[in-house]
């Protein structure tokens, strides 16, 4: 009867330390998920932001129909940190970029999930040490009606 109890609570201990690993990787995956569609949320505002922008006449502090000048200090975006030429703005979901001619706007995200993401380095356009991996970036178009997101695939 004792090796029964041995061979039960080996099995209960097995089952338990699966089922914890199971929980460990469900929860890690959801949490990089929920980062992912902060960042989408954070772009979609920036999107909305820079149009704003766009419309506005010059003499309030608009682009008067162009996206041309245009940095993070224009528009209303909560960061923790921009750096000094304004094109690049961080927050704790991720690190965005916007480059602008006339009538396009690029918006580059870098994820806090990802796991090149390097936190700070706000003053210099710090990325990791190959440069940007674009399989983990999001990149929104936007124009002076439209936004368009490219989100890489997923493995």
């Amino acid at each position: 009867m004792g090796q029964q109890q041995l061979l039960l609570i080996i099995l209960v201990t097995i089952t338990v330390g699966i089922a914890t690993v199971i929980a460990i990787t469900t929860f890690s995956s959801a949490a990089d998920s929920a980062n992912r569609d902060a960042v989408r949320q954070d772009m979609a505002n920036i999107a909305s932001s820079t149009q704003g922008y766009y419309m506005k006449p010059s003499f309030l502090g608009g682009g008067e129909k162009t996206f041309d000048g245009i940095s993070f200090k224009d528009i209303s975006f909560p960061s923790d940190g921009i750096n000094s030429a304004g094109n690049v703005a961080q927050n704790q979901n991720g690190r965005y970029e916007i480059e602008a001619n006339d009538q396009i706007l690029t918006i580059t995200a870098h994820s806090a999930s990802d796991p090149t993401y390097k936190p700070g380095g706000i003053i210099s356009r710090v990325l990791d040490d190959a440069g940007s991996n674009a399989s983990t970036q999001i990149v929104g178009i936007v124009g002076p009606y439209t936004y368009r997101l490219r989100v890489p695939t997923e493995d």
